[in-house]
C-alpha cells in the first residue's frame, strides 16, 4: 500500500494537482469506482489502476491511454469511492494534461473529441456527417462503417447539410474566451 508521506517525484506534483495528488495518495483499492462507472467496458485503464499508476508515478502510459477521454464525467466514481476522491476531478485533469501534447500522441479518441468540438464551435451543434467524414480522413479508417452510414442515410438519421443554432454569435464569444484564458 502507498502511505501519505510518500515521497512523491516533482514531475507529477508539475503534472497533477497538488490537492487532488493528496486525494489519489488515499486510495487503496477497493475498486468501487471501476465496479460502478458506466463507460469502463471500453476503458484501456479502468479508474481503479488509473488511481494506482498515478501513485506509481506511470502518468505517460496512463496520458497514452483512452481512459480520460472515454470518461463521461457522471460523477459515479466519485460518488461511490468510500474516501472522497475526486476521481472525476482527476480524470478531467488528465484529460487537460493529454491535450497539451506533453505527454501523448494525438490518438483517435482525443482526434474525436477535438473533431467533435470545431463542429460545436462551427454550427452551434454536431453536423455529424461532417463530423465523421473528417474524422474518417484524418484516422485512416476510410471504409469502416459504411454499411451503417448508408444505412443511416437512408432513413433520415444523418442530415447532408448541416444546420446552425440561433445564437452563435455568443456560443463563438465562449469559445474566444475559453481560448484567450
Amino acid at each position: 500500500m502507498i502511505s501519505n508521506t510518500m515521497a512523491i517525484r516533482p514531475s507529477l506534483k508539475r503534472s497533477v494537482a497538488a490537492g487532488t495528488l493528496a486525494e489519489v495518495l488515499r486510495c487503496y483499492q477497493c475498486k468501487k469506482c471501476s465496479s460502478g462507472c458506466p463507460v469502463s467496458f471500453s476503458m484501456e485503464i479502468l479508474p481503479h489502476q488509473a488511481m494506482r499508476m498515478i501513485q506509481l508515478e506511470a502518468a505517460g502510459e496512463l496520458l497514452a491511454a483512452n481512459t480520460a477521454w472515454v470518461c463521461s464525467s457522471c460523477q459515479t466514481c466519485s460518488t461511490r469511492c468510500p474516501n472522497d476522491i475526486d476521481i472525476a476531478g482527476v480524470m478531467d485533469e488528465l484529460r487537460q494534461l493529454a491535450a497539451t501534447g506533453r505527454d501523448t500522441a494525438e490518438t483517435r479518441t482525443r482526434l474525436f473529441h477535438r473533431l467533435f468540438l470545431d463542429e460545436i464551435r462551427r454550427y452551434g451543434r454536431v453536423h455529424e456527417l461532417g463530423m465523421i467524414g473528417k474524422y474518417k480522413l484524418l484516422s485512416g479508417q476510410w471504409l469502416s462503417d459504411i454499411p451503417m452510414g448508408i444505412g443511416m442515410l437512408l432513413k433520415g438519421k444523418l442530415r447532408i447539410l448541416p444546420r446552425r443554432i440561433r445564437g452563435l454569435r455568443q456560443l463563438r464569444t465562449l469559445f474566444a474566451k475559453r481560448t484567450d484564458s
